[in-house]
């Protein structure tokens, strides 16, 4: 694979919790590389400095999945990891500054450094993080700079300022670590690396080819931004990047879980669960989780019976059946939830309380109005109770089937008879006010494909062709007053939309559309990268340029685009 951008894709591996990159705060690059961190938040602990008789040098930056360089014509530097929480550095005609990164805040914040007598390693510990980074010598000359202090001042140890042949080791710990001497050689440490990311890249994209050269970087941005069970994660869990957006978001994971199916079926399963796993009493998913911190004040949209519903097509061996009944468990309350505390009494058509709800948190459905009843919910719904009867049949309960079959029914009349007007969909407050905006939002019950009346359907797709723009589907119509090139859900093309809504022009029969669709955001991943959106006429990519949902995207895309190519194929 070829190198990537350190800019735009930190290095990090499966497993771990930190990862090295320019990107200290939200949006904000450094001019040196950092150690960063994502407990109990984004947090940059260590600055990484290259230097030459002890003064900063500026130096290349190359990057790949198995090693990040430092290079001048006076030398480099190799860093790799040995494992999650253990990086190893090497250098020659280098040397290396590690320095506890700028503190703000009190003296009671940032990071202590001190002399380790009992391992002779040089240690600072990080308030914010709540963990110990370890920095031992393997090899080589080191000296410290600064002495022991909390929060401010220098505290650094720099390695290799003669210019020899060094090693060094960082660890991340909790309170304490056998002593860090005995190590494999660096370039055994290289050659398992790599061979980790090239079985995962195997299993998750074995038809990459060249008609697919993003696909191997798809792969790493999901490796790479995979990190153990710890705190509020239960278990294995991919952020959504490695960069600011460090969560996992209650409909983001149902993209990575769909990538992952078919060459990594238990980590796909993981990729579900994990917001499974902190769902109330009454059904509600959380918002968002991370390391530390569990956030319930807004859910997002109920696509995961969607998202079941493909699960069965692409893990190897179907749905687990001994996980049945508990996704039906899930399934059922996460949507009594909608129905029974998100409905006005009296209305068929449950409502959002806010843009953030449904996902697309500034898109123009909510202007000027947060609580709102939507075709995309109702559709969500529709599909997900569909579902549900699909899997009471399975575990031999027909009663709840003919239930939730009458309540898709139910759901599904109300959404043409309220929110259909005759040519589009629309919105109404939960006053009753309908509302037509030019948000691709309002054209999400394609979803539903042939559900769909064949007049609705015609029309949703002619609306959706006026959103296509040669990089893909606008979230606002370009020629819309209210379209903003970098306005988040008001312009710019999103990988989820794209998904959903070629999966159900494809399910819908129009075939022709779902193949541009597809066709040009592959095209703008292959050319942007990863990012978490795209300007919608330029094609360059917005905002975290490291985004997990848009490599799954990529991945799902590509793979069914290479499985039609091969199914035409004599």
């Amino acid at each position: 694979m070829d190198d990537f951008s350190i800019q735009e894709i930190p290095f990090s591996c499966r497993g771990s919790w930190f990862g090295v990159s320019p990107v200290v705060a939200l949006g904000t690059y450094a001019d040196d590389l950092h150690l960063v961190s994502h407990r109990n938040g984004m947090h940059a602990v260590l600055r990484l400095v290259p230097v030459l008789s002890g003064t900063r040098v500026p130096a290349e930056v190359t990057a790949n999945p198995t090693v990040l360089t430092w290079s001048t014509d006076r030398g480099r530097i190799s860093a790799a990891f040995e494992s999650p929480s253990v990086l190893r550095i090497s250098g020659h005609g280098l040397g290396l500054r590690v320095e506890a990164a700028d503190a703000t805040l009190t003296p009671f914040t940032g990071t202590y450094f001190f002399h380790d007598p009992v391992t002779s390693s040089y240690v600072f510990t990080s308030y914010e993080t709540g963990h110990r980074y370890r920095a031992t010598a393997l090899s080589g000359s080191v000296r410290t700079l600064g002495a022991s202090a909390l929060g401010t001042g220098e505290r650094s140890v720099e390695i290799g300022a003669d210019g020899a042949e060094w090693e060094f080791v960082v660890e991340e710990l909790t309170t304490a670590g056998d002593p860090p001497f005995v190590r494999p050689p660096f370039a055994d440490v290289v050659a398992a690396s790599q061979r980790a990311f090239r079985e995962f890249a195997d299993a998750i994209a074995p038809w990459r080819n060249e008609r697919t050269p993003a696909a191997e970087l798809a792969c790493y941005v999901l490796w790479s931004a995979t990190v153990d069970p710890s705190g509020f994660v239960r278990r294995p869990a991919i952020l959504m990047s490695k960069h600011w957006m460090d969560k996992v978001w209650s409909w983001d994971h149902c993209f990575n879980a769909l990538a992952l199916a078919a060459g990594a079926p238990e980590l796909a399963w993981d990729q579900f669960q994990v917001v499974f796993d902190h769902q109330t009493e009454e059904g509600a998913l959380p918002d968002s989780i991370t390391h530390a911190e569990i956030l319930y004040n807004f859910v997002k949209p109920p696509i995961h019976g969607w998202t079941v519903n493909r699960l069965r097509e692409r893990l190897p061996n179907g749905l687990p059946a001994a996980e049945l009944r508990h996704v039906y468990r899930q399934l059922a309350t996460w949507t009594t939830f909608w129905l029974d505390y998100r409905r006005v009494p009296g209305q068929p058509l449950p409502h959002y309380e806010h843009g953030n709800d449904s996902g697309w948190d500034n898109a123009t459905v909510f202007h000027g109005h947060q609580l709102v009843r939507s075709a995309d919910l109702a559709a969500f719904l529709v599909v997900q109770m569909r579902e549900l009867a699909r899997i009471a049949e399975e575990i031999g309960d027909p009663v709840a089937a003919t239930r939730w079959t009458r309540e898709a029914k139910t759901m599904h009349t109300a959404m043409v008879d309220e929110l259909w007007n005759g040519t589009r969909f629309t919105s109404r407050t939960v006053e009753g006010t309908a509302r037509t905006t030019a948000s691709l939002l309002d054209l999400m019950p394609v979803v539903l494909g042939t559900e769909l009346p064949s007049t609705v359907r015609a029309a949703v797709a002619a609306d959706l062709a006026g959103h296509l723009t040669p990089v893909g589907l606008a979230t606002e119509r370009p020629d819309s007053p209210l379209y903003q090139a970098d306005g988040y859900w008001r312009g710019p093309v999103w990988a989820p939309a794209t998904v959903l809504i070629e999966h159900g022009l494809r399910r819908g029969g129009s075939v022709a559309l779902a193949d541009q669709v597809s066709a040009r955001f592959r095209a703008v991943c292959e050319k942007s990268g990863f990012a978490e959106n795209f300007d919608a006429l330029t094609g360059q990519g917005l905002r975290d340029r490291a985004y997990t949902w848009t490599a799954s995207a990529y991945l799902l895309l590509a793979s069914d685009a290479e499985g039609r190519r091969d199914r035409r194929t004599p």
